[in-house]
């Protein structure tokens, strides 16, 4: 039973190990600390049973991380791990797709809890938590089904386009062509309804747990 951990914390992710290793000892655990490496072990496991996922990890973008494995991996159930400990924020996360929300304040029997509720199908929000509505706001929906729509290639393209880099770097770190990365790009703004590189990078933004877009600096012309 593989059970994928991503967290870029490696003393959170020991405790999320106890925890799996406590609930679930025939677990095979893989780890990541990125959301390049998550998308590489979720590749390479697709029959995972359990996804326990941070919201901050280096490359996450918000919500836009767990919006695009729910998309790609619809069977994996995803228990978000998060700082933050906001309800509303909670309610967004299971709107995005999630099965669950441990703040990373839980005690290692409550992350059990979580867990083993998750596996039995079900929902699991911390004690005092009302599940409340989680219908999202109509254009983060919207956002988010475009985002959904990105294959996991343009995916990291869309991620590394965020952290500014150009394409030429992209092509580089990914190990493909240039004219690769400008095939995946053209497909990124028709996908995103998006004119522009800076215009791509902001609506991706929207999903920032904040609800705002952060201040981006991307170069709209790369030829």
């Amino acid at each position: 039973m593989p059970i994928l951990i991503a967290d870029d914390h490696p003393l959170f992710r020991d405790a999320l190990k106890r925890a799996v290793q406590q609930c679930v000892p025939e677990a095979a655990i893989v780890e990541a600390e990125d959301v390049a490496g998550l998308l590489c072990q979720a590749e390479a496991h697709p029959q995972a049973d359990l996804l326990l996922m941070d919201l901050n990890m280096p490359g996450a973008q918000g919500f836009s991380a767990l919006v695009h494995v729910r998309a790609s991996w619809p069977t994996l159930p995803v228990l978000v791990v998060s700082a933050q400990e906001d309800p509303a924020l909670m309610r967004r996360a299971i709107g995005h797709g999630a099965s669950g929300f441990i703040p990373k304040s839980a005690s290692i029997a409550q992350i059990g809890e979580a867990i083993r509720a998750v596996l039995d199908g079900d929902t699991w929000l911390p004690p005092g938590v009302e599940s409340g509505s989680t219908a999202l706001d109509p254009e983060e929906a919207r956002l988010a089904a475009r985002i959904a729509e990105l294959t996991p290639q343009q995916y990291r393209v869309l991620g590394m386009l965020c952290q500014g880099l150009l394409n030429k770097q992209i092509a580089y770190e990914l190990g493909v062509s240039e004219a690769t990365i400008k095939a995946h790009m053209t497909a990124i703004l028709r996908k995103l309804g998006a004119h522009s590189r800076t215009q791509a990078a902001l609506l991706a933004g929207r999903l920032t747990l904040e609800g705002k877009a952060p201040a981006i600096a991307v170069v709209d012309s790369d030829d």
